[in-house]
């Protein structure tokens, strides 16, 4: 796995046009390897969730390429290889596996809902979790899950209008986003068979609370653009 840290890393300190186009190959030959890192995962995943073989690598990976419009970082790319492994491929919905790589101990493995934009999405879970509180509580109270993870995600100050401050899981109700990460180190990434069995692990441990998600979301329709 080394074309692809060093890929990152040398585009991390090159962000610039000129130079992302000048070494054309050192990216393809980075992304070729990610994409059939992404092949091998989705292999290994696929024996505890069936619900994710069908899936084609790259049509699972995201863009280097930043959008730059709103944000005061002009930097035109973002140095990491990235991929959502789900039932619906990359949609962010329903939830599944996302894994992302970046130089200097930045990569980390995910799960859950990241985005928070989903009005819709938002109040399944909410809603979910009120009338389910206690599976809700089993997952998240787990051995294997609290030696990894911690809920996180976008959320408000207060309960939401219409929601029981009292109720059991009401600092979860306050949420807008619900999604875990696991940090990996860079020194995982000099071995893939060592990272792709590290990665399964983390995986499996988080497809309880991906498949709570799925539950609360089933129905959901994405928002035409």
């Amino acid at each position: 796995m080394n074309n692809i840290m060093k890929y990152l890393s040398d585009l991390e300190s090159n962000n610039n046009r000129e130079w992302y186009h000048a070494n054309k190959k050192q990216y393809q030959e980075a992304n070729t390897e990610f994409e059939q890192l992404i092949d091998e995962l989705i292999f290994s995943i696929g024996k505890f969730d069936s619900s994710i073989v069908h899936n084609i690598p790259k049509e699972l990976t995201f863009k280097l390429v930043r959008d730059t419009r709103f944000s005061n970082d002009k930097s035109p790319y973002n140095p990491t290889f990235r991929a959502h492994i789900s039932s619906a491929g990359k949609l962010p919905v329903p939830v599944g596996y996302f894994i992302s790589i970046a130089p200097g101990n930045r990569s980390f493995l995910g799960g859950g809902l990241f985005a928070s934009m989903f009005k819709d999405a938002t109040t399944m879970i909410r809603d979910y979790i009120v009338g389910h509180g206690n599976e809700f509580e089993s997952i998240i109270r787990n051995k294997d899950f609290l030696e990894c993870f911690s809920v996180k995600g976008e959320a408000l100050k207060n309960t939401p209008r219409g929601y029981d401050d009292t109720h059991p899981q009401a600092e979860y109700l306050k949420n807008k986003s619900w999604y875990l990460e696991y940090p990996i180190a860079d020194i995982l990434f000099e071995t893939k068979d060592d990272f792709l069995k590290q990665a399964t692990k983390i995986f499996h441990k988080m497809k309880p609370f991906n498949d709570y998600l799925n539950k609360a979301l089933k129905g959901f329709q994405m928002p035409i653009r």
